[in-house]
């Protein structure tokens, strides 16, 4: 049988202008699938330094079933009702109140335990480090994305507040996903005009929602919006024209839904006079941090051409302007500075390092992705003293549930109970089952019925009274009380200790002290002994 011919295309089969034929082409082999592995590489960027993220938040997550002041405020505002988170709003903490309304749903929904409390901030934390690898990828390539997302998860600051019952990882979540819908809207304005108007909306109705809801989780996350202003007008000077004039809607979008906010806390300003002018060392390490960041930007990274946007111009805004600023407010109006109100920053330091990272590792005769894990394995060995301290009870400035404990075991039922100062009364709001058959001495009002943290006390008289009809007192204080307290009732309950009590048991643990007191009768010329 004579041999198959092999088919030809029509265009082969006809004459040309000239009358000659072409040769015949054999018909193209019928296409290959695509493979999957740019996809899956695509999307191991994100991906691993999220999984990173995650196992280092469950690793310890109870952290040794322990919680601190600040938790134990989440715990119990949580738990109420949303018409009693109100009404608490509008008197103390209305900063933190869509995060209590979050977590009273998730509370609902999942019980309360310190796995529940803690696992949003866990989740948030992995959101981040994949939105800063994603970014990252946008400014500098996939290797230099990967670093980045990795870099974050293992800095020590985010390893603390991923384990942490409150608002500062969610809000690092936040402008993580702001700032690459901001790097992702730079670099579609790149790529002409059709696809500006195609894709340009949707980024920028996300960017607003998601900087709002940041906003309103904790209204200081606004120092972003200045530094995203910094990679704006860089972007515009690169040519990436539409861009200033969405950005600027959406922040000002965003600067009116917060502004409220805004207002309605500086009522309560003074829940932060309690912070201390900032310290040389926080300076120093402010200091650090950018000089770091400084070097990292100078390193070549891969182009992608005529880029709108580096990781320079993302990265350093990012991490300065939001430090500076804050700091600028603690020196000029009041101290406001505490490093987890800008916890965000971490991630500029994060894109800035991991182009560092990934230069070096690209630059050395090593496959790529061998030196990038021993790099990070590396990492996290030499951090390992720092990360297991950060799983203990120990890493912060009390344990309310031990101290729970403590009085559990010291307690008789009949005896009176004080906390100073009345802040310190978050351990039987915790754990009331410790305190089952102690009179809350000095209690007028529960905090739920009066819509506060800690409760309304009753007056120095009254307290005076209470205490001395009662033989026998257990006091929950710290371990470094200060001495007189300031206000009027705390400064009474140790006069009367001082003259009527003394003390016969005393047990200290973390950050907390519990204490016996029982009633003496001394001569009326017998002179007192000072308080303790």
């Amino acid at each position: 049988m004579p041999a198959e011919a092999a088919p030809v295309t029509l265009a082969a089969a006809l004459p040309t202008r000239r009358g000659i034929t072409t040769a015949p082409v054999p018909a193209p082999a019928p296409a290959a699938a695509p493979s999957s592995a740019p996809a899956l590489a695509r999307l191991a960027v994100p991906v691993l330094p999220a999984l990173l993220a995650l196992a280092l938040g469950l690793w310890g997550i109870r952290r040794e079933d322990s919680l601190w002041r600040d938790e134990a405020v989440t715990w119990q505002v949580g738990q109420r009702s949303v018409a009693e988170i109100w009404d608490l709003l509008g008197q103390v903490d209305v900063v933190h109140g869509l995060y209590y309304v979050l977590m009273h749903g998730v509370f609902e929904l999942f019980g309360v335990g310190p796995v529940v409390l803690r696992l949003p901030s866990v989740l948030a934390v992995a959101a981040a480090a994949a939105a800063t690898a994603a970014a990252g990828r946008r400014l500098a390539g996939p290797w230099a994305g990967l670093a980045a997302g990795l870099v974050l998860a293992l800095i020590p600051n985010i390893q603390h507040y991923a384990q942490e019952g409150r608002a500062y990882a969610l809000v690092t979540a936040g402008v993580a996903v702001a700032t690459w819908l901001l790097v992702s809207a730079a670099d579609a304005s790149g790529n002409g005009a059709a696809v500006v108007r195609r894709r340009r909306w949707p980024r920028w109705a996300g960017y607003g929602a998601v900087m709002l809801t940041t906003a309103l989780l904790n209204w200081f996350s606004l120092f972003v919006l200045p530094a995203h202003a910094v990679t704006v007008l860089v972007a515009r000077r690169r040519g990436a024209r539409p861009l200033l004039a969405p950005w600027a809607v959406s922040a000002a979008l965003v600067l009116a839904g917060a502004l409220p906010l805004v207002l309605a806390s500086r009522a309560q300003a003074g829940q932060v006079s309690w912070i201390k002018p900032v310290a040389v060392s926080t300076l120093l390490g402010v200091a650090v941090l950018l000089l770091v960041a400084l070097v990292c930007a100078r390193v070549p990274y891969p182009g992608r051409g005529r880029a709108t946007v580096s990781p320079a111009s993302v990265g350093l805004p990012l991490l300065a302007v939001p430090q500076g600023g804050l700091l600028l407010a603690s020196v000029l109006v009041e101290p406001v500075y505490l490093d987890r109100y800008v916890l965000y920053t971490n991630l500029g330091f994060a894109l800035l390092l991991g182009v560092g990272v990934a230069a070096a590792v690209q630059a050395l005769p090593v496959r790529t992705w061998v030196l990038l894990a021993g790099v990070t394995a590396t990492a996290f060995v030499a951090l390992l003293p720092v990360e297991t301290g950060l799983r203990t009870p120990k890493s912060r400035a009390d344990d309310v549930l031990r101290a729970a404990d403590r009085v559990a075991v010291a307690a008789r039922t009949g005896d009176g109970v004080l906390f100073i100062p009345a802040a310190r009364r978050d351990t039987a709001l915790v754990t009331p089952t410790a305190f089952t058959g102690l009179d809350d001495l000095a209690l007028a009002e529960s905090p739920a019925v009066s819509g506060t943290i800690k409760g309304v006390e009753g007056s120095a008289e009254h307290i005076r009274t209470a205490m001395l009809a009662k033989s026998r007192i257990v006091v929950v204080t710290d371990t470094r009380r200060a001495a007189p307290p300031a206000p009027v009732r705390e400064a009474e309950k140790l006069r009367v200790l001082g003259r009527h009590f003394e003390r016969t048991g005393r047990t200290d643990t973390v950050g907390r002290r519990i204490e016996v007191y029982e009633k003496v009768r001394r001569p009326a010329t017998e002179p007192a002994p000072r308080p303790h």
